[in-house]
């Protein structure tokens, strides 16, 4: 088990997923991000199935810097309720994980 965390936002453009993947990496909250899509996404909002199209971004970080990535989405994202969800690397090569955590600030 690392202290590394992979956080997947659920994002409603790139412009949006590239505002805070910058701001992370500036911030040095996290120490890179991915971006894919779009992916079609559905899900019920206000009691209506909804399908959209988004785009994910993924940002890697230590798992003490949860509270800050969270912060920093709420403040940059346009939805009410966005999709940030974050999971335990549990393995990572040694090379890899000494990288992301000089590349940061906890």
């Amino acid at each position: 088990m690392t202290s590394l965390i992979l956080v997947r936002i659920t994002c409603p453009s790139r412009r949006v997923a590239e505002d805070i993947a910058d701001a992370a990496l500036e911030g040095r909250i996290a120490a890179c991000a991915n971006l894919e899509g779009p992916v079609t996404s559905s899900y019920r909002w206000k009691g209506v199935i909804e399908q959209s199209f988004e785009f994910i971004l993924w940002l890697k970080g230590p798992e003490a810097n949860w509270g800050k990535i969270e912060a920093l989405v709420t403040r940059l994202h346009p939805y009410d309720v966005p999709a940030v969800v974050a999971m335990p690397l549990t393995h990572v090569s040694d090379a890899y994980a000494a990288w992301a955590l000089e590349n940061t600030d906890v």
